[in-house]
């Protein structure tokens, strides 16, 4: 009887705040790129403009060759993400 290995690279809940109040979980293993966690929560925020956020961990900001791992981030975490501002600057 051969037994299935446990998987190595357990997989925890992140969960990504928007400015708006809405609320994004996305399964992950820690050694997932963050890049791929961003692409998921653009994705499943109803936001028409992608790649517009700005994702915080703790007050820093949060790299996408980043990992979980790196920012020693836990199952249940929450990842803060700021609609990036266009525009606003002065015209001189």
């Amino acid at each position: 009887m051969s037994q299935e290995p446990e998987d190595v690279k357990p997989k925890i809940n992140i969960n990504i705040q928007t400015d708006d109040g809405t609320k994004i979980t996305v399964l992950v293993r820690r050694d997932t790129k963050f890049s791929k966690v961003f692409q998921a929560a653009e994705k499943n925020s109803g936001k028409s403009q992608a790649r517009t956020f700005k994702f915080t961990y703790e007050g820093k900001r949060i790299q996408k060759e980043e990992t979980p791992a790196e920012v020693d981030m836990e199952d249940g975490d929450t990842i803060d993400a700021h609609l990036g501002q266009v525009g606003g600057g002065h015209p001189w």
